[in-house]
């Protein structure tokens, strides 16, 4: 026989200390309303009898208390019960562990009660970044556009401008508009839509006083308009002489200037119309260069006088004369061209065609009938010519006389001027005005066509009551 085994450490084995646990944990469970924890079902293992040996050993180990419990060798099926709370599993020290309130706390931010963790405002903070960021672009978007507009309305960095000087001229009745325009266009202001509303804003759109300015490029909108508010100094008398006229119709354009413009305009000491070709020029007709002039109050029309003859030779040196030279024409020849073209063309576009036509008659030796001529022969600028107007014998008149008038019958501008020393290339040989337009012409190049259009103009002025069928 096989002696006994040793006594297990501490007088119990271990079947009966899991049975004393599972003991402890069942009252534990009841005083807590809860269902004990059951062991797991032990592994089905072949059970052999036992050895006489092992049998002793056994009747003699002591038996277990009964209760909830089991032996090594059999396996006991727990009996059904209603659902309960599941019981939570004590842990490692013994404690029960509520893995479900463990699991809120972890889901709710770290503390269980629904508070944030320590991480959570990290978190959040990186949640809002991006629309932060958007944000603050969007504002500072919104300040530079508007840094941008107080920049270009208040011009802190312009002054009274550093470019050449300007001659603007305001005319009477401008509005705010076309003077911002004007002053744009002649590159005073960079801006005539700002100019506009800085003018608004200050209380100074109706204030702006019309004259001819002598301004600087690139000034700032205030420098510009403190000019325009003082207007032209009141001591200064400004003369301003449109394209085309003749001496006689600028004569009352001097008020202010001592003397008699048509007296001091016959002759110079600066200017000889024979030097341009002219042959028996009685007069300085054609050399006094239409613009704006500022004297001082109480000065001579001849000082007038010699500034428009200075302005004529310093513009007349940029025309190109070869063409016209070709032509057999003297400078003086264009410059009569020029007057007839300056009269006759309302549109800048038609001077060169108008002056193809003067050309072309000339050319083919047919009268050049041009009521121009007449009206200066016999002074009628604005009426109706009379039959006897028109057959008038005096040298200017070119419907009596063939070829060009002695001299100019006006003062033309530099475009015109340009037009005579080079027209256009056309076969045209006739032009009327063109009925429900402002100056426009029908060129023809043949008298049937040129007759067509002169019973349209004609139908036109009927219907009109006998006035000019024009729009202007």
């Amino acid at each position: 026989m096989s002696p006994a085994p040793p006594p297990v450490p501490g007088g119990r084995t271990p079947e009966e200390r899991a049975a004393a646990r599972l003991e402890r944990e069942a009252r534990r469970a009841a005083r807590e309303g809860t269902r004990a924890p059951q062991p797991p079902p032990p592994e089905p293992r072949r059970v052999d009898p036992p050895r006489p040996a092992r049998a002793e050993a056994l009747r003699a180990a002591p038996v277990a208390p009964a209760g909830p419990s089991m032996t090594a060798d059999a396996r006991i099926e727990p009996e059904p019960v209603a659902a309960q709370p599941q019981s939570v599993p004590p842990a490692a020290d013994g404690h029960r562990r509520d893995w479900l309130a463990e699991a809120r706390r972890l889901t709710r931010g770290g503390d269980g009660g629904g508070g944030r963790g320590p991480g959570h405002g990290r978190t959040t903070r990186r949640r809002r970044g991006p629309g932060r960021l958007i944000a603050l672009g969007a504002l500072a978007l919104i300040l530079l556009g508007i840094g941008w507009f107080l920049v270009s309305l208040l011009q802190p960095f312009k002054g009274a401008g550093d470019g050449a000087r300007v001659r603007v001229t305001i005319p009477q009745g401008s509005s705010l508009a076309q003077i911002a325009d004007r002053l744009e266009q002649s590159g005073v202001i960079d801006d005539a839509g700002f100019f506009q509303l800085r003018a608004r804003i200050t209380g100074h759109s109706g204030d702006l006083r019309p004259g001819s300015y002598q301004l600087r490029k690139d000034m700032s909108f205030a420098a510009a308009l403190d000019a325009l508010q003082e207007g032209v100094p009141p001591d200064v008398v400004q003369v301003s002489i449109p394209e085309g006229l003749s001496r006689k119709e600028i004569a009352p354009l001097t008020g202010g200037l001592r003397g008699k413009y048509v007296r001091a305009t016959r002759r110079a000491p600066s200017l000889d119309p024979r030097d341009y070709g002219a042959k028996g020029a009685t007069s300085l007709e054609g050399f006094l260069f239409p613009a704006t002039y500022e004297l001082k109050k109480g000065q001579t029309v001849a000082r007038l006088r010699d500034q428009q003859l200075a302005h004529f030779k310093s513009n007349y040196h940029k025309v190109d004369l070869s063409y016209a030279k070709r032509k057999n024409l003297t400078a003086y020849d264009v410059l009569i061209i020029a007057s007839l073209v300056e009269r006759e063309a309302m549109l800048a576009k038609e001077r060169p065609l108008i002056a193809s036509v003067i050309y072309n008659r000339l050319h083919d030796d047919i009268r050049l009938d041009i009521d121009a001529t007449t009206r200066f022969a016999v002074g009628n600028w604005t009426r109706p010519l009379r039959e006897s107007e028109l057959q008038n014998q005096s040298p200017y008149n070119t419907r009596v006389h063939a070829g060009l008038p002695p001299g100019p019958i006006g003062n033309p501008g530099l475009a015109s001027i340009k037009a005579a020393a080079r027209p256009a290339k056309t076969g045209f040989l006739f032009y009327v005005v063109k009925p429900g337009t402002c100056g426009k012409h029908n060129f023809a190049k043949t008298d049937a066509e040129f007759q067509g259009y002169v019973n349209e103009y004609n139908r036109a002025r009927d219907e009109n009551g006998g006035k000019s069928p024009t729009t202007c």
